[in-house]
């Protein structure tokens, strides 16, 4: 068991340096079109931030298999980070009639899915991806949980699902309780 876990510790603290943008970096600031519950609207990093940390996690497609597990694990762990003040967003390069689909679908109506095709906000978090054979891009599966003053408190780039979440609940968690002293 403790190997396991020590494995898992290595593999987030890897990961994380991977990512271009680190911890205690200035999160770009971005508006994005987004959808949840099937509802397009307007998501702006800003005026979530000013409600509390902010989840925004990449991933590459919408209706994928690990994607939509992934989106099943963020809605089942809803109730977890709205305890703690803190909200999610998905970021994929699906266009906004997919993610509105997989808003309710694959989210469950709990939180939204970015529309982000021409890659601006993928980009300026450093997770785009070239498929070597195909040359198709993508973004990246990574994680990041940012402070609502606007600092990146983690990133985690990790191919599977799970470990985003646990690594997000952990990092706030850490800083609701940093908060309070």
């Amino acid at each position: 068991m403790r190997a396991i876990a020590a494995a898992a510790l290595l593999t987030l603290v890897s990961s994380a340096a991977l990512a271009a943008l680190k911890p205690g970096d200035a999160a770009p600031d971005f508006n994005l079109e987004a959808a949840q519950g099937g509802k397009a609207f307007s998501f702006s990093l800003r005026q979530a931030l000013a409600k509390g940390p902010v989840v925004l996690y990449f991933y590459p497609k919408s209706f994928t298999s690990v994607c939509t597990i992934e989106a099943h694990e963020f809605a089942e762990a809803m109730d977890e980070f709205a305890a703690m003040g803190a909200s999610v967003i998905g970021v994929s390069s699906d266009k906004i009639a997919v993610q509105r689909e997989f808003s309710s679908k694959e989210c469950r109506d709990k939180f939204p899915v970015g529309a982000d095709p021409g890659f601006t906000v993928i980009n300026a978090y450093d997770a785009a991806f070239k498929v070597p054979i195909a040359g198709a891009m993508f973004a990246n599966r990574i994680s990041y949980v940012i402070a609502p003053e606007g600092k990146i408190l983690s990133v985690v780039e990790d191919s599977g699902a799970t470990a985003h979440i646990r690594n997000a609940l952990a990092v706030l968690k850490h800083w609701r309780d940093s908060q309070s002293k």
